[in-house]
């Protein structure tokens, strides 16, 4: 027990003098882990509460809008949460100076709840040794499984965000400091407390009276068995092992093989969470986005690859600075509005109900908002407005099934087998967008997607546009099925893919405040400091 010695007056000194003994108050203040973890409902609940803290880490308003603009998900010029400012070109850096627009709270989030849930994992740990329990075997190793992959995700996310993170372990003393290590060697260890959960739901013994399903509240609303809850640590642990990746060469060289065994076995339907309300489960920034045109519309920039008119071949061919993104999207993607007329679409243009309506995208019917001309659009895209529209409250698209395929497409098609690529690619290309299937059509990696003058999408290559490869229908697939489902969705793809608008910076560093805890310097990226990108793909 932590204690303090308090001697209050003279008087006090001369009692506790003679009668040779001193007065101790608790120290409430200084966190005591023995007490936070007393009994095993304090241990089993705070693990329990432990995705929930995940989730609002990354869906809260902090930095998912500044990503949003970085990766061009959508566009803004307001300044509110930095929006103007991250999404102009040319690219400013990330100022980290003392006074800049902080970035620490994802990064204190992540990092303190890690830590947090491996001292969870540690008293049990001293429980079970004790001969305790939190209620019956099979709970006890449901709890672990959880906790280790509640862990694996905090660890995860922070790397996927920033630079550096510290890598916190179970039996670390709850005092020390770890030092900072690398995003690579961060995700490396989320990977291993994955492999700890993976390994914990999979023991049979797990499923026993008292475990497996999960409690519904433990995951926003849905009770996974323990097979269900394998399959979502290897969908994460995919989506890790690829996202951390800064450069195309680092995305090249992951291990594709282990990405598609993780994806084949991996979510079978989208993980949604209810959120809003007296849930506890953040809204994120549908609670924003959806509010005018001015917080979020459409830029042409990367989803103008659906038109078939010829417009978005001037859009691109157009200087960016003199380009403008009012025009029509024609284009037989069913996501998108259906007509030949801008009154047309907007009578297309429906009101979502849940995460299955389409089109997934409006014309919008309200006044058009200024801003630059390669940001501006007619379009908003719609599909989660289903939540706002039941006063903010709803099921929250956590992890998308199609996420999950699309990285098994581009696992298979890293290892050559383009017909399971074309197979998975269909499976939202197809059915979604009701455009030309792939499979039986595209043998190999250099063939255009079917559609003729008509194909989507339309990529820009050398000043112009055409037709795309396999790569590029995938990669137009994830853009559609997965925008704004997840924190820094386009922004953590795209730098992957080579695709960022030059100068974008790749990951944030450290905030200031964590490098002046530590007593080192603190330092900029992004927009011609360090870890930018270059000009990519589609030469923005």
């Amino acid at each position: 027990m932590k204690s303090i010695r308090v001697l209050a007056s003279a008087s006090l000194l001369v009692i506790a003098a003679a009668c040779r003994s001193d007065l101790t108050v608790e120290n409430l203040s200084n966190p005591d882990i023995e007490r936070v973890f007393a009994t095993p409902a304090s241990i089993e609940a705070t693990i329990a509460a432990g995705y929930q803290t995940v989730h609002n880490s990354t869906s809260n308003q902090a930095l998912w809008p500044e990503t949003q603009m970085l990766g061009l998900e959508t566009y803004s010029s307001l300044n509110n949460f930095n929006m103007g400012v991250r999404v102009s070109i040319p690219r400013n850096p990330l100022s980290n100076a003392v006074g800049s627009p902080s970035f620490n709270t994802e990064f204190t989030n992540t990092q303190k709840a890690a830590r947090l849930m491996v001292n969870a994992l540690d008293a049990h740990a001293r429980l079970v040794k004790a001969g305790g329990t939190l209620g019956t075997p099979a709970q006890d190793l449901r709890a672990r499984a959880f906790g280790w992959f509640v862990a694996g995700a905090d660890l995860g996310w922070g790397a996927m965000i920033y630079d550096s993170a510290a890598v916190v372990s179970t039996g670390m003393p709850s005092d020390s400091i770890p030092p900072l290590s690398g995003a690579q060697d961060v995700v490396k260890a989320a990977i291993v407390m994955f492999d700890s959960a993976y390994a914990y739901a999979t023991n049979a013994a797990a499923s026993g009276t008292g475990g497996f399903p999960l409690p519904a509240a433990w995951l926003g609303g849905n009770a996974y068995t323990a097979t269900q809850f394998a399959r979502l640590v290897r969908s994460y642990r995919a989506r890790f092992r690829a996202g951390v990746a800064r450069t195309a060469a680092q995305r090249n060289a992951v291990d594709w093989q282990k990405i598609a065994d993780d994806t084949e076995n991996g979510i079978q339907e989208d993980l949604l969470v209810s959120v809003g309300g007296s849930t506890g489960w953040s809204l994120g920034d549908m609670s924003q986005i959806y509010v005018d045109p001015g917080w979020g519309q459409m830029s042409m920039m990367y989803f103008g690859m659906a038109d078939v008119s010829g417009a978005y071949k001037t859009f691109i061919t157009t200087p960016v600075t003199q380009r403008n993104g009012f025009f029509l999207v024609i284009t037989p993607d069913k996501r998108w509005p259906a007509g030949a007329t801008r009154a047309a679409q907007q009578t297309a243009s429906v009101q979502p109900t849940s995460v299955a309506s389409k089109p997934y995208i409006s014309n919008r019917s309200v006044a058009d908002v200024a801003g630059d001309g390669w940001g501006v659009s007619y379009y908003d895209f719609y599909r989660y407005k289903y939540i706002r529209n039941a006063a903010n409250q709803g099921l929250y698209p956590e992890f998308m099934k199609a996420e999950n395929d699309l990285l098994a497409a581009e696992a298979y098609i890293h290892t050559g087998d383009f017909a399971k690529a074309a197979a998975k690619i269909d499976l939202t290309r197809v059915a979604n967008g009701g455009l030309p299937a792939l499979s039986g059509v595209i043998t190999n990696g250099t063939q255009q997607v079917p559609g003729g003058a008509s194909c989507v999408p339309q990529v820009p290559i050398n000043g112009s546009v055409s037709c795309g490869t396999i790569l590029e229908a995938m990669k137009y697939e994830k853009r559609v099925e997965t925008a704004y489902s997840s924190f820094g969705r386009w922004w953590i793809d795209s730098r992957g893919w080579g695709d960022l608008i030059e100068g974008t910076a790749y990951e944030y560093p450290v905030p200031y405040q964590e490098m002046q805890s530590r007593q080192r310097p603190y330092y900029n990226l992004g927009g011609g400091f360090g870890s930018s990108a270059v000009k990519g793909t589609y030469g923005f």
